[in-house]
């Protein structure tokens, strides 16, 4: 300020020599280095050809300085010429940070540059000031008491400066108490249970809930008044805070003082203002009921209904407030609501942003809110929520804004955020019981963004080589039909696969067709004809070479299915509210080589607890059984149960009947055994331990916790949960010979518990389970950690 003030003087000072009025016949302007000279000329209140006098002078001063890009001014004058010196203010080259850890660099800067200090910007003493004492407010705003920032400016070369910023962050101060006073009908301990502030705790350290913010204490404070508010205390009143500071600032003690007042009740509910629709169906809508006890809450709802049941008549904009009238003498509270529909609006324009990938058409046939029709709250939310259920976005927002220069429309913006939909390219992937897996393949949900899926793959894994092609048209029609059809070649070794020894060698194709019957269910209707060959190896189990005695190794069997399913998910990935349902039944028609029929149910439930935790039900249900001269249903369509998407902590397919091996004789030279006896006379042995049969009935349940791991700033990708585990498989076929064959019985069902978590990461879908099982039967193996990742690249 000393400069420019001298500056200013120096100007004045230069007036005698400008005392008398004179014409401007030419400006030069000296001294610049970085700022133009037509940046000096725009700022300049005169050109050449102007007659000067001193008050020019002075303005012409004034004007200059106000641009802030000089420290120094002169003004002088040579016959006509009017000539400015100038000095112009250092510029920032660099800004540096040292010891900030809270508050992340990034964001220092930003503050600064939305302030006006940023590097290549002209450095300003005042504004320098005044930021180092916003970053101090924000650290004492976070509970850093003694934190300390100080600035230092460096001199460089060619009038540039560099801004050192040293900051001591010092430690949070913790809330070593919180009292509150004035409360009678509740205990402190009660109403404290309802704050994010708490004193110092043994999780304390993972939820910093004893780290004392001012933003966390306003929100604690509406949370205690609302408290009350809900429970009848209308005259609830905060009195005062207290925030006191131990000498060496790390200790925070904080007091509340609260007066109570008395409980009222509900009196008269009234409805006042423009109603539009009819008065019954509006009270239908208030929860709040005469003669019981006040409700804040219940009153916000009742707003909230009633605006949104206008909404959906096209009054986006209704407004819709409850005001609560206190009578003394009964203690009671007359509520008035008063009904403000405004203009019913019509939505002139529907847009999307940042579907950088999927097409605008994929997303507007998801539209249940038309262009040019009334507006609807309930068609626009559920628009979103189709969006949502597509499985292509982390998140979908929606926005309402009103046209400019009109009262009655407004515009409709969704915004998504693109999530990967798929594989392209080479893969390679584990699992813990499929072990490495190489392929080309390309698997994708939004194929080129039409929302089409397509699959094209060559994958080889120990235990199976698999080639296909799959196509779904999701909209083949605009009303949402969809169709769909495969090719497949699938060469399969089972026991390498954890279950008996057999190979199977299978070609297919089929055709799938699915019909919308409502908004949240579709029936579908699919067609497959498949050649399976069955090659036994020299040694398969019991049940398999009775199978094949009976019905042959080589099959075509053509199959119609037929399916159902509901969802009222909110999401395609990762839900955290809703159900879903799906029934499916596939049968080998008269025929086929083998006739058989297999009918399966699916269902989930998610239900929010709280703000953070979800609690998720899920189910599955199977039957299959032969029909016709089948002897029984093929043995290689049989559930199996165990390891993800069954029962965690069982090893993969492991739960359930195990087959009878095969016998051999060491004394033969092929091994077979000869009407049951060895050459030798000696009684044949098994070739090798049961493996896993599957059986025809599969029983399975869970229960989760659903929680957002901590330390973790997006959840989107994320879904962590404490899971119960129940299920088991049964046959109602069992040989005598066969272990672990149950008829149906709810007492042979097994159980586990443990925690879970899927990553939707860069590399693929990566799943990890720690599983403890309870009543592992003596034949059961037993996993505690499963886990399965894949590469995309």
């Amino acid at each position: 300020m000393k400069r420019i003030l001298l500056a200013f003087l120096l100007g004045l000072a230069a007036v005698p020599a400008l005392a008398e009025v004179f014409q401007v016949q030419d400006i030069r302007i000296e001294g610049l280095q970085r700022v133009s000279a037509g940046t000096v000329f725009s700022a300049l209140p005169l050109s050449a050809g102007d007659l000067v006098d001193d008050g020019d002078v002075q303005a012409m001063t004034r004007s200059l300085f106000r641009t802030g890009y000089f420290d120094n001014i002169q003004i002088a004058r040579d016959n006509g010429v009017l000539i400015i010196v100038v000095e112009e203010r250092p510029a920032v080259a660099e800004i540096n940070f040292e010891g900030n850890k809270a508050i992340k660099t990034e964001d220092l800067m930003k503050a600064l540059r939305d302030n006006g200090l940023a590097e290549g910007q002209i450095f300003r003493e005042a504004i320098l000031e005044g930021m180092t004492q916003e970053l101090q407010r924000q650290y004492v705003a976070q509970g850093r008491y003694g934190a300390v920032v100080e600035t230092a400016v460096e001199q460089l070369p060619r009038n540039r400066v560099a801004i050192n910023v040293d900051v001591k962050e010092g430690d949070v101060a913790r809330i070593r108490h919180i009292n509150i006073i004035g409360n009678r009908d509740f205990e402190e301990d009660e109403l404290l249970d309802e704050f994010e502030l708490q004193t110092t705790g043994w999780l304390s350290w993972i939820f910093s809930d004893d780290k004392y913010a001012r933003e966390k204490l306003a929100g604690d404070l509406e949370r205690l008044e609302s408290w009350y508010l809900d429970r009848g205390y209308l005259r609830f009143a905060i009195d005062s805070t207290q925030v006191s500071i131990s000498p060496d600032r790390e200790s925070v003690y904080i007091s509340i003082n609260i007066t109570e007042g008395d409980i009222y009740r509900v009196g008269e509910v009234e409805l006042a203002g423009d109603l539009v629709i009819p008065e019954e169906e509006v009270r239908r809508l208030i929860v709040l009921e005469e003669g019981e006890t006040f409700s804040q809450i219940q009153m916000t709802n009742s707003s909230e209904l009633i605006t949104q049941r206008l909404g959906n008549e096209g009054y986006t904009f209704a407004e819709v407030q409850g005001y609560p009238e206190v009578s003394e003498d009964d203690k009671t509270a007359r509520i008035t609501f008063f009904v403000d529909p405004g203009k019913r609006a019509y939505v002139r324009r529907i847009e999307f942003r940042g579907n950088t990938k999927t097409a605008d058409e994929v997303l507007r046939r998801e539209m249940r809110q038309m262009e040019g029709a009334s507006a609807s709250s309930a068609l626009i939310e559920h628009s979103k929520v189709r969006l949502e259920r597509l499985g292509f976005f982390k998140e979908v927002e929606v926005e309402t804004r009103e046209v400019p220069g009109t009262n009655d429309q407004i515009d409709v913006y969704y915004s998504v955020e693109e999530q990967p939909s798929g594989s392209v390219g080479a893969s390679v992937g584990f699992a813990q019981d499929y072990g490495l897996v190489l392929g080309a393949n390309l698997q994708e949900n939004n194929f080129l963004g039409s929302g089409n899926k397509v699959g094209v793959g060559l994958n080889r894994s120990r235990f199976r080589t698999n080639l296909q092609f799959s196509y779904t048209e999701p909209y083949f029609t605009p009303d949402g039909v969809s169709t769909g059809y495969n090719v497949y070649y699938r060469s399969t070794d089972y026991g390498e696969f954890n279950l008996s020894n057999y190979t199977t060698d299978s070609l297919g194709a089929g055709l799938n067709f699915g019909y919308p019957l409502s908004e949240v269910s579709r029936l579908g209707f699919g067609f497959n004809l498949e050649n399976l060959t069955i090659d036994l190896g020299s040694f398969s189990s019991q049940e398999i070479n009775d199978f094949v005695d009976d019905n042959g190794d080589d099959y075509n069997i053509f199959t119609v299915s037929l399916n159902w399913n509901k969802s009222t998910l909110n999401r395609g990935i990762f839900a955290t509210r809703g159900a879903s349902q799906r029934i499916n039944l596939d049968i080998a028609v008269p025929g086929s080589d083998v006739q058989y029929y297999r009918l399966s149910y699916s269902a989930q439930y998610f239900q929010p607890i709280t703000d953070s935790l979800t609690l998720r039900l899920r189910t599955e249900l199977g039957y299959g059984d032969a029909y016709g001269s089948t002897s029984r249903l093929p043995f290689f369509k049989n559930f199996y149960g165990g390891g993800f998407g069954s029962v965690r902590g069982f090893k993969r397919n492991t739960l359930g009947p195990q087959d009878t091996p095969a016998l051999f004789c060491r004394s033969a030279p092929d091994g077979q055994p000869v009407n049951g006896t060895c050459p030798d006379g000696s009684d044949p042995v098994p070739v090798d331990d049961p493996d896993p049969f599957g059986g025809n009935i599969l029983v399975e349940g869970s229960a989760e916790v659903i929680f957002p791991l901590p330390f973790l700033k997006d959840q989107r990708s994320v879904q962590a949960a404490f899971f119960i585990d129940a299920g088991n498989v049964f046959d109602t076929e069992c040989n005598e010979s066969q272990i672990s064959c149950f008829e149906p019985d709810l007492g042979e069902l097994r159980y586990s518990v443990g925690f879970g978590g899927t990553w939707l990461s860069g590399f693929g879908p990566i799943t990890v389970s720690l599983g403890k099982a309870l009543n592992a039967g003596s034949e059961d193996e037993e996993e505690f950690f499963q886990f399965s990742l894949g590469q995309t690249f």
